[in-house]
Formats: structure tokens, sequence, C-alpha cells
């Protein structure tokens, strides 16, 4: 049985099914058929639930083998999180063949969604797993990109073990590339290859994601400002993009910080290498840099092969909130569309169009915020591309709240931060209206009037 890590030592993971029914570190079904790709998708099956490895994960080989029998199958279901390399299988073209549910909505996804051939299952991270393990999107078969096995016959599931490790436990069938490329990652990663039912060999490059992109002005301006909120030996939840990066650039004269996140980028490399990450505060694996998954360059890739300081575990532990708050000082840095004057925050969509999905920002907002001395941090630029405020009277209509007004507590624009916990609408009003770009204000004013009766305060 797989064993999850609790406070003060180590608990079975409970589950609602009998264990004789989870593949786990103990289970074999003995050695795997070796196939060709062809051979190893003939067990995909009309009607089945397909999982498929996700983010760099991405098994480039037997998807582009799955389009070859679209004319044979109907009626196939994929679940994963966003792709970094689109789904040849996902197309108008296939639609009787293969629609897709995805829990996390990728680039590559977001005009299928829209279309109607794919769809979108809104879902905390941390409870993707809980999904698969409970019987609501448990798979039929799974698709994943393993590294080669080890001397004792165990592969890792490597760059994305956020929804891999339930997919495994749970889908009838597993058919595994093994693929030199695919680092062998540390934690909660290894599957007996006894485990799998179907392997073929590959040399699939991961998908490559220019992560280091230099930030903006803007981008500088509050990745300063956040840095300036982090303490020393606090614990960071930080994602990718140029205002992380920013983030990172502003920490190097931190002390013993530690990182708890689902995903982290190369620009924390540099951190961990001069000795500002440490981990040596984390009460939860203390240590250890602890994620779920990576997208990034060859660079990072090559830096968590066999790296036994960085640990993956699925996202029911590393999202789980109880988790996070253990941890001293968490500061959580998600990013936003859009937040309302009473500090609503939309992040997966415009409108009616949905372009990312609720991810791991409330499960961290949350952790935080149960931290002792935590910092939940939402960030966004004052203004859109198009110069509009993205700080609003009100979301635009369709759009999703994926943080509530109840869980905020900072938000960040290039202007400063906003501090929203304990007060009231009217306060909160008047904070955000401090932060939004200056050409904004005066009609944010008026609209909060209106709205709030919150009356003018400058002069």
């Amino acid at each position: 049985m797989r064993i999850l890590l609790r406070l003060g030592g180590v608990a079975p993971l409970q589950r609602t099914d009998s264990c004789a029914q989870w593949r786990t570190l103990l289970t074999r079904t003995g050695a795997p058929i070796l196939v060709s790709p062809d051979g190893a998708v003939n067990a995909v099956k009309s009607g089945d639930r397909v999982f498929v490895h996700g983010v760099a994960a991405v098994p480039k080989t037997l998807l582009a083998t799955l389009e070859k029998r679209a004319p044979d199958l109907k009626n196939i279901e994929f679940i994963h999180l966003h792709l970094e390399v689109p789904n040849p299988c996902s197309t108008i073209e296939h639609r009787g063949s293969f629609f897709t549910n995805n829990l996390f909505v990728g680039a590559n996804q977001r005009k299928n969604v829209a279309s109607g051939i794919s769809s979108y299952v809104p879902v905390f991270l941390h409870q993707m797993p809980t999904l698969m393990r409970n019987g609501f999107l448990t798979p039929d078969v799974a698709l994943i990109n393993v590294s080669p096995p080890d001397r004792h016959g165990f592969v890792s599931l490597g760059v994305e073990v956020a929804t891999a490790i339930p997919a495994v436990e749970t889908a009838k069938t597993v058919i595994a590339q093994i693929n030199p490329h695919m680092p062998r990652t540390h934690g909660d990663t290894f599957v007996h290859m006894d485990c799998l039912d179907y392997i073929c060999q590959v040399d699939d490059p991961l998908p490559e994601t220019r992560c280091c992109v230099k930030p903006n002005e803007v981008e500088v301006r509050i990745g300063n400002i956040i840095a300036g909120l982090v303490k020393d030996g606090a614990t960071l939840q930080i994602g990718i993009g140029a205002i992380p990066n920013a983030v990172l650039d502003g920490l190097k004269g931190h002390k013993a910080l530690g990182i708890h996140t689902e995903m982290f980028q190369e620009g924390v490399i540099p951190l961990i290498k001069s000795g500002v990450v440490t981990n040596q505060c984390k009460q939860f694996l203390t240590g250890k840099t602890l994620t779920s998954f990576i997208m990034g360059s060859r660079a990072l890739y090559d830096h968590v092969n066999d790296n036994p300081s960085i640990v993956f575990y699925d996202a029911s532990v590393t999202n789980d909130p109880v988790l996070i708050a253990q941890n001293p000082r968490v500061t959580a840095i998600n990013s936003a569309v859009e937040v309302d004057l009473t500090g609503q925050v939309c992040a997966d969509s415009v409108g009616h169009i949905i372009i990312s999905g609720v991810g791991g920002q409330v499960d961290f907002e949350r952790g935080a915020a149960l931290s002792e001395g935590g910092v939940p941090i939402i960030c966004l630029p004052s203004t859109a591309k198009n110069g509009s405020s993205r700080i609003v009277a009100a979301i635009k209509e369709g759009g999703g709240v994926v943080t509530t007004r109840n869980h905020v507590h900072y938000v960040v624009t290039e202007w400063g931060a906003a501090f929203l916990f304990g007060k009231n609408l009217q306060q909160r009003a008047r904070a955000l209206i401090g932060i939004a770009h200056p050409d904004h204000r005066d009609a944010l004013e008026r609209q909060a009037f209106e709205i709030l009766g919150l009356r003018a305060w400058r002069d």
C-alpha cells in the first residue's frame, strides 16, 4: 500500500475500495507484454475512458499511433491535465471517435473547449486524484511516459506525478512507453514493470518550454513588491511565467527558504544552488523540495534527474491545504485575470471562454492562510493588453470566481499591495482602487459609489 505522510509520521492512505483493486508498489500482475506502439494501443476499445500522462510527460508516440485507429473507435473519452504537445486525436475530424475532458485547459485545448469538441471539469487540483480513486473518473486505460527501468525493475513517472499515480493505481490497463529522455525523479514516482500491462520502446524528447522570459517593467515592479512580502524562512508556492521569474530574481538575498509547490520552473535552480533555498524550516518533508510536476527546458529535466533532494508526489499530497499549512510562513503566489472591487478573483476564464482551470490556486491560497505567518497573494498587472482595467467593478458575465472574496488576503499590482483580509466591502474597494491604474481610478470610484455607496476619499 502506498503511504501518505501525515502529522508526526506516516499513515496508510485510506480508500473506499478494497486494496486488492489497486495497483501499488506491492502489486504484481506479471511481466508486461513488449509490443510495438501499434500493438500497445490495440488494447484501447470503443467506450473506454483513457487517461493521458500530462504536461511535459505527454506520451507523443502512443497518441500519434492511437490517432490512426480513429476510424475503428467510437466514444473514447480522454482525461488529463494540460498537454504541452497537442493531442492529435482531439480534432474536429475525429469528434465521433474521441472526446476530451480536460482537468485543466491548456492553450492548445481552448478552441476545442469553446467549440464543444472537448470540455472542462472544474475541480481543485488536490481532488483530481479523488476523481479517479473514488470512481468518479476512473480510467479504463492509462497511457503513460516513463523512464527506463532501474536494476530492480522500477520505472519512474518522471516529470508529472500529480495525476499519473492515481491513474496507474486505478486503470484496468496500463500502457507505458519506455522513454530514455524521461528523467528518473524521486518521491512517490516509481512503478514496477510487473505493474504494467503493455510496454513499447520509444525515443521521444520531452517538450521544452521557454520559461525564463525576461519580465517587462510592470512585471518587475510586481515581482519586487511580492519579494518584499516574503520573509526569511518562508515556504514558497510559485508557478511559471514572467511574474514568478521576477519574484525569484528578487529573492537572491533571502535566507532559508523552502519550496512546497505543485510545480516549478528552472528559475528556482539558482536559488537552490546558492543556498537561498534550503528547505530546512519546512515542517512537511523537511530538507526536500516538493512538487507534483515540472515543465521547462532540458536543463530543468536534467536537474531533477536522479536528484533525491527534489521529490514528486501526487496532487492529493502536494496540494492538500492541511499539509501545506504545516509549513511556516507559506507564501502562495497566484495570478488572476481580473479582480472585482469586493475581492472576487477570476482566474480561469475571460467571460464565458475557459482559458485554464482552477488548478492549485485555491488549495494554496487556503493552505497559506492556515499557515503560521502565511501570506496568500493574488497578483496581476493593473491593465490588460488593450489598456482596460483588470481591477473591475464586476467580473465579466460568464467569468468564473476561482478564489472567493472570503479567501483573498493580498492582491498585488505594479501599483502596490492591497490587504483585504478582515476588511469590509467599502474598505476593500478603497484598497483595490488604490492599486488600480491611475487612469481608471476615477471610473472605479464612481462605480464603487453606485454599487457599494462608497464616497470618494481623494481630493
